[in-house]
Parts: structure tokens; C-alpha cells; sequence
């Protein structure tokens, strides 16, 4: 079990990523806390090694509320990493945040159930505070990075995580714009603020695919199939900002405390 150090960056929901990459490393990671969702693949980008792993698996057999979201962040931690990138597809509750748009998340709002949430069940207990959850330097490059590559990509917003995998009703829908929110999805909590516990950096890159539940009116309601689409449309532009941001990211990050969130390491 012990494979510690072989990455120093994770990237989840990396279906298809790791075959731009070469020399690639397949490497399966126990876990105390179940089985990940898939293998980690494990390549180089610029100075750092890097391990992508599929949040739903490489054939996209999990759903969301059933994602161990704890096995896959402690994975990460376990074979070394120190920042986590979370990019994913997600929905606009806002009509300024267009599909194709890219959003980097400051903050969330979680309206899920059921879900093992913390590493911290006893006999340690801390509660780490998720007020700025989202590293401040990583989301800086992030933005800087999108903007040279042209992507029409917004500095704020808030994700509201809902367990899935069903879509909002008109109802909800309604209610999360009126809120001011401006991002829907189903996996960016307990992720990121999993990745938090374990002293890593967290960062949210949602891909906007639809307007939820067509803003309630506005515009057609979402379909899976309109999701795919817009996703595969846009993908090209998801993987140029990953690859070229990582190639930024320095080995020490000087502006956050995200190392410093806990004592619990494994």
C-alpha cells in the first residue's frame, strides 16, 4: 500500500483526459474508506506529475449520489498530492452565465442528504471552517489562464449541489435563481470541502452545459442529452485550460492557507 509521492496535483472527473498524456500509470489505491471510483492515471504535465481519476468511472457507471466522494479525495492524499482540481458539467440558474461559459466557484451551498460528508467521525473532531473553501491563488490562476485562452469564463460564483441524479423541478429551480445563485450541479459537495480537510488545495471549474429547468420558462428544460452535447462542444477548451493552468502552478503556493486547514493527515 504504500505509494505515496508518485503525483503532486489530482484532477477529478478526468474521463479521457490522461490519453492526451504519455507514458501514462494506471495505479488502483486501497482505501480505509472503500473502493474509489475508478483507478488513478498518473502522467506528466509540464514539471508535475499528475493523477486523474474518472468521478463516475472510466465507463460513467456511478451516479452522482453514489460517487464515495471520501475514497477518491483520500486517494489523492495518499499517493501525494497537494492542489485538487475539480472541473464538471453544470447548469445556470442566472441568464448572464451562458451555456459554454466556464464559472470558477468561489463559494457553495450544499442541498444534498445522505451523503459521508467529513473525515472527522471520533474520536478527533474539528470542524474546519468551509467559509472561503476554494483556494484563493489556484482560482487567481485559473481566471488569469482562461482569459488568455479566450474563454468567456466568470471570476464568482456560487454552486448549489444538489444530490441527483435527477434534474430540478420548475419549482426549485425557481426558488435557487431567486437566491442569487448562479451555478447548479450534483458533485462539487462534499468534494471540495473533503480535499480542504485533508490540507489540499481545492479548486471548482464548472462547465456551464444548460440553463436549469430553462429558468423557468426562458428557455426549453434541460435533457441529458442537450447536457452531452454542449459538454463535448466544449471540451477541447476544458482540457487547453487544465493543461496550460497546470503548467503555471507553482511548487509552493504563497497567497492560501489550505495547507494549514487541519492537523488530520494520513
Amino acid at each position: 500500500m504504500e505509494i505515496k509521492n508518485i503525483a503532486d496535483i489530482g484532477v477529478f472527473g478526468g474521463s479521457g483526459f490522461y490519453s492526451f498524456l504519455e507514458n501514462i500509470e494506471e495505479i488502483k489505491v486501497d482505501t480505509p474508506y472503500g473502493e474509489t471510483s475508478d483507478s488513478v492515471f498518473v502522467g506528466k504535465i509540464g514539471e508535475h506529475k499528475v493523477a486523474f481519476m474518472p468521478r463516475h468511472n472510466r465507463k460513467h457507471s456511478i451516479p452522482p449520489h453514489l460517487v464515495n466522494f471520501r475514497a477518491n479525495v483520500w486517494a489523492m492524499k495518499h499517493i501525494g498530492c497537494k492542489r485538487v482540481i475539480s472541473p464538471c458539467a453544470a447548469g445556470s440558474l442566472q441568464k448572464h452565465v451562458k451555456p459554454g461559459d466556464f464559472v470558477i466557484c468561489d463559494q457553495f451551498v450544499d442541498w444534498t442528504d445522505g451523503r459521508k460528508t467529513t473525515f472527522f467521525e471520533g474520536p478527533t473532531v474539528k470542524h474546519p471552517s468551509p467559509a472561503e473553501t476554494y483556494c484563493p491563488e489556484l482560482r487567481e490562476l485559473a481566471i488569469k489562464t482562461g482569459k488568455e485562452l479566450g474563454i468567456n469564463i466568470h471570476e464568482t460564483g456560487t454552486v448549489v449541489v444538489v444530490n441527483g441524479p435527477r434534474f430540478s423541478t420548475k419549482a426549485e429551480s425557481a426558488f435557487f435563481t431567486r437566491q442569487g445563485w448562479e451555478v447548479i450541479n450534483m458533485t462539487a459537495y462534499p468534494e471540495a470541502y473533503l480535499v480542504k480537510e485533508l490540507n489540499m488545495c481545492p479548486l471548482n471549474i464548472s462547465l456551464i452545459t444548460d440553463y436549469d429547468a430553462g429558468l423557468v420558462g426562458d428557455v426549453p428544460p434541460v435533457s441529458h442529452e442537450a447536457v452531452i452535447q454542449v459538454f463535448n462542444d466544449n471540451v477541447a477548451k476544458l482540457k487547453s485550460l487544465l493543461f496550460n493552468m497546470i503548467e503555471k502552478i507553482p511548487n509552493e503556493l504563497t497567497k492560501c492557507e489550505c495547507a494549514k486547514s487541519t492537523n488530520l493527515d494520513i
